[in-house]
């Protein structure tokens, strides 16, 4: 699995924003369960690609409880789970977040943070470096654009490139001309 046991890529969760996209802006209704990503496949794919070993830290937001199956089902898959409670104005995954990007910006490993959210451009960005690698996963489509203007960044797509999905998703997505196959929609 790792070339370098070394490093280690940290994968950042924003699970919250990342199901609030996949069932309003692409599915337009709650996500069934078949739905869902295959929240294993992301660490599979992490250390795949950068071929090292990957740790995933996934965030919620408890306020109102904690989602026990899921919670013990992230935590089968090796996830470190954080489940977090705050005031009703405070964005509590995102303040995680940003403290565990500024974090990590002390230290040496990598990471790949999997949201579309822009609160998070400055701290993914001070991340780059020249021995650090700095990701991020989500939909490309609606991945905040400032996402685009950090060099450096490697830009993963959930679905097409780390494959967590059973099924295909009903996106429109630009698709790049030397990626375009027809047999796609002939059949």
């Amino acid at each position: 699995m790792s070339d370098n046991d070394d490093r280690v890529t940290w994968v950042l969760v924003d699970g919250e924003n990342i199901d609030a996209t996949l069932g309003t802006s692409i599915l337009g209704r709650r996500p069934q369960p078949d739905e869902r990503p295959r929240w294993d496949r992301l660490l599979s794919f992490a250390e795949h690609t950068w071929r090292q070993s990957a740790r995933g830290v996934f965030y919620l937001n408890a306020s109102s409880g904690i989602p026990m199956p899921f919670v013990q089902a992230l935590k089968a898959m090796d996830y470190y789970v954080v489940p977090l409670a705050g005031a009703p104005d405070e964005k509590v995954v995102d303040i995680a977040i940003q403290r565990t990007l500024r974090a990590l910006a002390e230290r040496t490993d990598d990471v790949i943070l999997v949201s579309h959210d822009g609160d998070f451009l400055d701290d993914t960005a001070a991340l780059i470096g020249d021995e650090r690698r700095v990701g991020v996963a989500a939909f490309s489509e609606f991945r905040n654009s400032g996402f685009a203007a950090i060099p450096g960044l490697h830009k993963f797509d959930l679905e097409f490139d780390a494959h967590v999905f059973d099924a295909p998703l009903p996106r429109i997505r630009i698709i790049p001309i030397d990626e375009f196959d027809p047999r796609m929609f002939l059949g």
